[in-house]
């Protein structure tokens, strides 16, 4: 049950929430409470919290509560944490923080990535019915959807780039932290004046093509998506099962300048299992779970640079968006997997030595930069940065795990 100050507060739960109908409402009994109230402030050297906003969780009790911040987003990822500690620990179901989507064939693909590496968008996919587009369960008989509905970024949307998302936005949906353009109500979604995690909540219904009920079967392909602002990640490769164990738990993307506040250049962000702030258990707990799920379903991983090509920021430019849909395409309909491969020299993956329309050149980094000293310098920092974070995972994980990390050259 959830309980608001706020009447939009109290929309978003009903957008992303599942909706029970009548009589399921009629016999409902709540086993956890969510109070959210923006307007309550703690004091800090009172209540012993860091700042004015919290959000606490209370498993005894099985209450969450979210004050000082009106950010409607904390309401969701406090039922999220406590998935990610019940689903694994009493049911064997493995919580994600992923999107998935569903063929005409019944084949399920899921998609990691954090927060601008375009999980959203690229599951939201004309050709295949979506899931849901963040949270999920897998269970020894397939994926289903926490939620029912979507929390997108918004920041520069246009119809033309990500037609599913802007059509969603109707009578119903939510829009968060947006600017309207010369005070009128039309939306300017290039607004980042206020934060660049502009967002809108919407009931999965606001999508047309959906899959219903938000179940897929177990998957056969897994994506992480990565941004990778040192535009030294292959566009697309292909992941053994220690190696999907290791970049699940290392969740890598990077903070670019004009993203975030204080930031100037980029800098690597690795979250674990691409959802360190939702865990309650050590992410090799999750990360194990995954790896025998890969196993036991032969499904495969790829690892997806949405990032840059070419160079660094600055220099680089980012991957083409029609290049990456085809490159997922083509993994999903297996022509990619019946092709050949090469082995990335820095880090290990396989990379596809042809993929269809998408031009041999960049399937290789290192082909698309200037200079092969730079690349190889510049991989190396990359690869300083992956052990500097593995470092706190280390002694927990197996050896396998340990020897999938990329290593300098």
């Amino acid at each position: 049950r959830v309980i608001t100050e706020y009447p939009w507060s109290n929309m978003f739960a009903y957008n992303m929430f599942l909706r029970p109908t009548d009589s399921e409402l009629s016999a409902f009994t709540p086993e956890w409470h969510v109070l959210c109230a923006p307007g309550f402030e703690a004091d800090p050297a009172m209540d012993g919290t860091k700042d004015s906003n919290f959000s606490i969780i209370n498993f005894a009790e099985k209450t969450i509560l979210v004050g000082g911040s009106a950010y409607t987003g904390e309401i969701k990822k406090g039922i999220f944490s406590v998935l990610n500690y019940i689903l694994p620990e009493y049911d064997n179901v493995l919580a994600m923080h992923c999107s998935a989507n569903i063929g005409h064939q019944g084949d399920t693909a899921l998609f990691f990535g954090l927060s601008g590496t375009g999980k959203t968008t690229l599951s939201a996919d004309p050709n295949r019915a979506l899931i849901g587009d963040d949270e999920h369960g897998w269970t020894a008989s397939g994926v289903f959807n926490f939620e029912g509905g979507c929390y997108a970024k918004v920041i520069d949307l246009s119809e033309e780039k990500e037609p599913e998302i802007f059509n969603a936005i109707k009578p119903g949906a939510i829009l968060e932290n947006i600017v309207f353009k010369d005070n009128n109500k039309e939306v300017d979604y290039a607004d980042g004046s206020i934060t660049q995690n502009t967002r809108v909540s919407y009931p999965i219904h606001h999508i047309n093509n959906i899959a219903e009920p938000s179940m897929g079967g177990i998957p056969k392909n897994i994506f992480f998506l990565t941004y990778d602002a040192f535009g030294v990640l292959p566009p697309i490769s292909r992941l053994s099962v220690p190696q999907a164990m290791y970049h699940f738990i290392s969740g890598f993307t990077s903070k670019v300048a004009g993203t975030e506040a204080g930031v100037t250049e980029p800098q690597t962000a690795f979250s674990a299992c691409y959802g360190a702030p939702f865990l309650p258990l050590h992410p090799f707990k999750y990360s194990k779970m995954l790896g025998e799920k890969i196993e036991e379903s032969g499904a495969r991983v790829w690892l997806v640079n949405t990032g840059l090509s070419g160079g660094v920021y600055g220099v680089g430019k980012r991957m083409s968006l029609p290049y990456t849909r085809s490159l997922i395409s083509q993994a999903l309909d297996g022509s990619l997997d019946r092709g050949e491969f090469m082995i990335d020299e820095f880090f290990e993956m396989e990379i596809p030595m042809a993929a269809g329309e998408v031009p041999a050149n960049i399937l290789n980094p290192i082909n698309t930069w200037t200079s092969k000293e730079e690349y190889a310098k510049t991989a190396n920092r990359l690869i300083k940065a992956f052990e500097s974070n593995f470092e706190q995972f280390q002694t927990a994980c197996s050896d396998e795990i340990c020897a999938a990390a990329p290593r300098v050259k």
